[in-house]
């Protein structure tokens, strides 16, 4: 058993502040706190801003009232992504000066007819791998990317079991810093996740794909790898995410009730009598936690909560 294995438990949950919390969120903090509470451990909040364009003013501040009033608790302070730009830079740095990143002028626009892997992802076909060409070479906006290898990255999610991907030809080299200068999602949620000693990351479905790819990062920055189960996606009736994105309803004033659906989403077993507070439904929760009962799809119709 190496050192990460016997570290204590520790979990976190990372909503972007771009909304209100909504029943999507709901679910993947009820999984992640009752895990971490069935396994006597920590819990951590991070707001995950890095991508400021998108940051909704007020909007970190309502999600923080939001999980206290269905009663999560976290330990320690509020992490946010937003006072860690330097902790990034480091992590580039050593990437770059390993010969791991090379600048890419290439646009968007661009990109959206390069081949699709069978993850549905846009295969990066490596245009500026060795340089740009003369006309992308003279514009101004870079990204970088991480040079990727035919190399497989495997790993056992603690719900679907043993995941590989080969990132050359699944999802190609990938984005690290985008053209306007920030920090992409894989490289902040690696660093974050190692400086905050997390062992156990919980989080939905639709994650699961990026997951060989932060591996990989964890690999070249010689940080450690944590546990990872992901749960089910709730889903509109068009087959849409619940996202703020997509328009998805704030969650309703009645606690208990909210917590109770995302239970059942859960297929958790459901209590003989509905708990009279928040408190009483944790205090109940925890000690039924049971990941054998999660079920095993990436996706479920949300209900109406």
């Amino acid at each position: 058993m190496n050192a990460q294995a016997r570290a204590r438990y520790r979990g976190r949950f990372a909503p972007s502040p771009t909304g209100p919390l909504h029943f999507g969120s709901l679910v993947a903090a009820v999984a992640s706190f009752a895990d971490a509470l069935a396994a006597g451990g920590e819990w951590l909040l991070r707001i995950e801003d890095v991508d400021m364009p998108r940051t909704r003013p007020g909007a970190d501040a309502a999600i923080l009232a939001a999980l206290e009033r269905l009663g999560f608790e976290w330990n320690g302070p509020v992490s946010r992504q937003s006072e860690r730009t330097a902790h990034y830079d480091d992590a580039l740095a050593r990437l770059r000066d390993a010969g791991h990143l090379y600048e890419c002028a290439c646009t968007r626009a661009e990109r959206a007819r390069d081949p699709v892997s069978s993850l549905g992802e846009r295969v990066y076909p490596g245009i500026c791998r060795n340089g740009s060409a003369a006309a992308r070479a003279a514009r101004g906006q870079r990204a970088f990317r991480l040079r990727v290898d035919a190399t497989t990255v495997a790993f056992t999610d603690r719900l679907f079991g043993l995941q590989r991907q080969t990132l050359a030809t699944d999802v190609g080299d990938f984005v690290l810093r985008r053209r306007d200068g920030l920090v992409a999602y894989q490289l902040a949620v690696v660093v974050d996740d190692a400086a905050q000693g997390v062992t156990d990351v919980v989080r939905g479905a639709d994650l699961l794909a990026s997951t060989p790819r932060q591996i990989f990062l964890q690999q070249l920055l010689g940080l450690p790898s944590p546990r990872y189960l992901h749960v089910p996606v709730a889903i509109d009736v068009h087959g849409r995410k619940l996202s703020k994105a997509s328009g998805a309803a704030a969650l309703p004033a009645a606690a208990v009730p909210a917590l109770l659906a995302a239970w059942r989403f859960l297929e958790q077993s459901p209590p003989e009598e509905t708990p009279d507070s928040v408190g009483d439904f944790w205090r109940w929760a925890h000690r039924r936690w049971r990941v054998a009962d999660l079920p095993r799809v990436p996706m479920r119709a949300a209900p109406r909560v």
